[in-house]
């Protein structure tokens, strides 16, 4: 039996509190992913066409039924989630799993070896056990020329015939940048290499609880011009080449704008710009006056410090549960026989789920500023005390976009023209989404010509 005093205890009775608003949280989000399954089991026997009909045309091919089913729920999810109903309940769903999640942190603790246990068990992780050594990621050569803190600037072997054009990637802080050079063969790096450019590339490393306080301004003054200043250095330029890809697109835009003495010519390859366009599930959830009140940044980042890679990995398979979250592993049994498919499928696993926490006041500035306040194109974002003007660029651009993005929304890469001033400005798409721009092999024998010839006609 409990102490009488801890019975009264004001934490006991705010921990009790939040845990019922939590399970009721649950309960509404659970109505809704219900809803969902109703909906969509619906739809699916439509085309199913289930019972028979006397034409004859059910499915009975278990890959059919599959794929029916994967994409009518997440159909039906998407257009489900979009309502400001949905919002409401997910970000209260949210909000009280944070509170929760800081109450109960020291019970969790108890559990991380089963967990632990659990993870290693897992059947995925076991298969990678037997083919770790052939999964390793990062293949083309590089030296390290920079490091400050938690950073490194790498700087990838030319090739013999090189050209001498430095181009440094700004990859996001989402996920690690070894994706642009993922295999032998299909590596992005390596083919701009062939290409005669000189690749310099910021890893961004693992944020620890010393880096929750860095800001935008850390990044982008600090980190990024530092390391634009080692290649002028090292070149003798007083300008080098900018790619920035998807989050990084955008603190390229931010630093191109602000220090445009230093860019010679902008990449831009699935970048936000516009972030309030409606077209993706990751907007409608984080911005604008709905996301803003269904999220709360501050709630998040003052209680857990930096921002959870995992948890950032769960928001994006919601975006599409079905065939990010199950169906891909099903779709794995049809590959296994396939060491060399197989070992593909578990690069990419291994890519996913290698997130680092996102250092938290950086995370709180870039939700609110640019997700809920769209003040990139709105000329009102200040970084440093400096306010981010688009149209100080008039530098060319090359902005590369993928039409089926689900991540960045075509109409939000598109949007840049209308606020810079460069009159070299060059659009490019490609047919696939947003991670196929890392790994369809199409894309990786024209993406790097594109950018390779577009740079050779303005040295």
């Amino acid at each position: 039996m409990l102490p009488a005093g801890l019975l009264f205890n004001h934490q006991y009775y705010q921990f009790i509190n939040e845990a019922m608003n939590f399970y009721q949280a649950i309960f509404n989000y659970q109505l809704l992913i219900n809803d969902v399954y109703i909906r969509a089991f619906a739809e699916f026997l439509k085309q199913w066409n289930y019972p028979p009909s006397k034409n004859g045309n059910s499915l009975d091919n278990l890959q059919q039924i599959i794929q029916i089913w994967t994409s009518e729920f997440d159909r039906k999810f998407a257009d489900k989630f979009r309502s400001e109903d949905a919002v409401i309940v997910q970000g209260k769903f949210l909000n009280t799993a944070i509170i929760n999640w800081s109450y109960q942190k020291e019970l969790i603790k108890e559990f991380l070896p089963i967990l632990g246990l659990v993870r290693q068990i897992n059947p995925l992780n076991i298969v990678n056990y037997f083919y770790e050594d052939k999964i390793q990621l990062g293949v083309t050569p590089k030296v390290e020329v920079y490091k400050e803190d938690k950073i490194v600037l790498y700087h990838y072997s030319p090739g013999k015939n090189s050209l001498n054009i430095p181009i440094l990637i700004v990859y996001a802080l989402v996920n690690r940048p070894y994706i642009v050079d993922l295999q032998e063969g299909r590596s992005f790096v390596a083919n701009l290499l062939k290409l005669g450019l000189d690749v310099y590339l910021i890893d961004w490393g693992y944020p620890g609880e010393d880096e929750r306080w860095l800001t935008l301004d850390k990044y982008i003054n600090g980190y990024i011009n530092n390391c634009v200043d080692v290649i002028s250095k090292i070149h003798n330029l007083t300008q080098i080449n900018l790619l920035g890809i998807c989050q990084g697109g955008t603190f390229s835009l931010c630093y191109s704008s602000l220090y445009p003495e230093k860019v010679k010519n902008l990449i831009t390859m699935i970048t936000p710009v516009d972030f309030h366009v409606n077209d993706g599930l990751l907007n409608i959830w984080s911005g604008s006056t709905l996301g803003s009140q269904a999220l709360d940044v501050d709630l998040m980042v003052d209680t857990l410090g930096n921002i959870p890679g995992d948890f950032l990995n769960y928001v994006f398979l919601m975006l599409k549960p079905f065939q990010l979250g199950i169906k891909k592993y099903i779709d794995l049994l049809e590959i296994i026989e396939s060491e060399e498919k197989l070992l593909n499928f578990l690069r990419m696993e291994k890519w996913i789920f290698d997130s680092p926490d996102q250092a938290g006041e950086t995370f709180r500035q870039f939700i609110k500023d640019l997700y809920q306040g769209n003040k990139l194109i709105k000329g009102e974002m200040e970084i440093g005390n400096q306010r981010v003007d688009l149209a100080n660029i008039k530098i060319p651009i090359l902005n590369i976009y993928a039409e089926h993005d689900h991540l960045v929304p075509p109409a939000s890469s598109l949007a840049l023209e209308k606020y810079i001033a460069s009159t070299d400005y060059t659009v490019h798409c490609f047919p696939i989404g947003h991670i196929g721009m890392y790994v369809s092999s199409k894309v990786q024998k024209d993406l790097p010509l594109t950018i390779g010839n577009w740079l050779k006609e303005r040295l």
